[in-house]
């Protein structure tokens, strides 16, 4: 039997029109302007409002282009399109001319949604000035983790609670790139080289691999679930090109997977007050929910005083996922012109100060070559103690070499400057021969 999907109720004929403008016809771009078409009626019912596209602005006419996109609206005049349409809907990525174009959309009394994390990690303030100026909205839903509602969530719905952390997988291709490594055994280059086939990874990774994007999304969820400015260059960012496949089966044997995560944090104890926002590949416990998002999926979780763990979980890349997050900014800032109102604007009477990377609270996995004597666990423990690190768990893995032994140890939850001080007492310390490795571990 077929199913059947209830007709959307046409809107009335005296329902006003607003003209839609669209920056950029790529991926996204390509499935707006289809859903747009194909739904119209129920955007309009659902917004009160018909929504016309007059205008698709694009950096070559002649480029091969999917039925979906109208050859008569394109046009290279962005700044024609940014300028004469009701709602301008901003695809194009990169901070400039996107910048500019969205700034004279602003002054030309447009609402503006768009998807580019780069732009709002490092003009945030500007844009959000710029709309309050201009008295209309600016809505970015697909600048974070695709078709997952986080920004929603932190603006809106998280708005009548106090977010202490949040910890995700904001990045579709290096999540990929992990499963890939994790499930096959392959090694990092292998596992891109597979990425790239599938269209998961760009010819030129560096955004991705090397944790670009998910900091420029990380400095936007900090900034929402805090109410404090936070740039891309309050972000310590690590990739992970030096992961290996040894790290992974190392993880796989302390009961962990790797993952690339973008975390928030919020201190408020006796030793700090503040908030640190980094990204870096890490062990997470098999158990923790962020273990089991594969593939190029995406997956946030949120921390609050009384709301306790929420988790936001999906695809978060693609042309129709994101599609989806713009769409939804569309019919709010399309109902605000036609019944009033406002998107939430810039929150940031916290002006929380922003922690060095040393102040964050997390566990260590450190690997060591010792003497296989008595006496030398001792010695480890020693040097931990003295740094005020307590230690969760220890596991010899193997024999190397004559009374050499392959020690791993999982610290509790302590401060990196504690950690780092007590990896360096070990490299001091004369029982051990090497640090082979280093790793966060995150997650309870």
């Amino acid at each position: 039997m077929t199913e059947q999907h209830p007709q959307a109720p046409a809107p009335p004929d005296a329902a006003p029109v607003l003209r839609v403008g669209v920056l950029g016809a790529g991926t996204v771009g390509t499935q707006v302007i289809r859903l747009l078409g194909e739904q119209g009626p129920e955007f309009a019912a659902r917004s009160g409002a018909r929504l016309e596209i007059t205008g698709i602005a694009v950096r070559d006419l002649d480029a091969p282009r999917g039925p979906a996109v109208p050859r008569e609206l394109l046009t290279t005049d962005a700044i024609a399109v940014a300028t004469s349409n009701d709602l301008v809907i901003e695809l194009i990525g990169g901070i400039e001319p996107a910048r500019t174009l969205i700034l004279a959309a602003f002054k030309a009394g447009a609402s503006v949604i768009t998807g580019n994390k780069a732009l709002i990690a490092a003009h945030g303030p500007e844009l959000y000035a710029a709309a309050e100026a201009a008295d209309t909205d600016f809505y970015y839903e697909a600048a974070v983790a695709g078709a997952i509602p986080v920004v929603y969530a932190l603006r809106e719905s998280m708005a009548g609670d106090r977010v202490t952390s949040v910890l995700g997988i904001v990045n579709g291709t290096t999540n990929y790139i992990l499963d890939e490594m994790s499930a096959k055994g392959l090694s990092f280059e292998e596992a891109l080289a597979c990425a790239q086939e599938l269209g998961y990874a760009e010819a030129d990774p560096t955004a991705d691999v090397d944790g670009l994007d998910a900091a420029a999304k990380a400095a936007i969820i900090a900034s929402l679930a805090f109410h404090t400015r936070v740039g891309l260059d309050d972000v310590t960012v690590e990739g992970i090109r030096s992961i290996t496949a040894r790290d992974i089966r190392e993880a796989h044997a302390s009961g962990c997977e790797i993952k690339l995560l973008a975390i928030a944090q919020r201190r408020d104890d006796d030793h700090a007050r503040g908030i640190s926002v980094r990204v870096h590949p890490a062990l997470v416990p098999a158990d923790h929910p962020l273990a089991s998002v594969h593939g190029a999926f995406n997956a946030v979780l949120v921390e609050a005083e009384s709301a306790g763990r929420l988790m936001f979980y999906g695809q978060g890349a693609g042309g129709a996922p994101t599609a989806s997050a713009v769409l939804s900014d569309v019919v709010a800032a399309a109902a605000h012109r036609v019944h009033g109102g406002r998107a939430p604007r810039e929150s940031c009477y916290a002006d929380l100060p922003i922690l060095g990377p040393e102040s964050a609270i997390t566990r260590y996995q450190i690997q060591l070559r010792v003497d296989d004597k008595p006496g030398s666990l001792a010695a480890l423990a020693g040097a931990f103690a003295v740094n005020n690190v307590s230690i969760n768990s220890v596991r010899q893995n193997e024999y190397v070499g004559v009374e050499q032994a392959i020690v791993t140890i999982v610290t509790h939850p302590a401060p990196v400057f504690h950690l780092d001080a007590a990896v360096e007492a070990l490299r001091r310390e004369k029982r051990v021969l090497g640090v082979v490795s280093v790793r966060r571990v995150e997650g309870e």
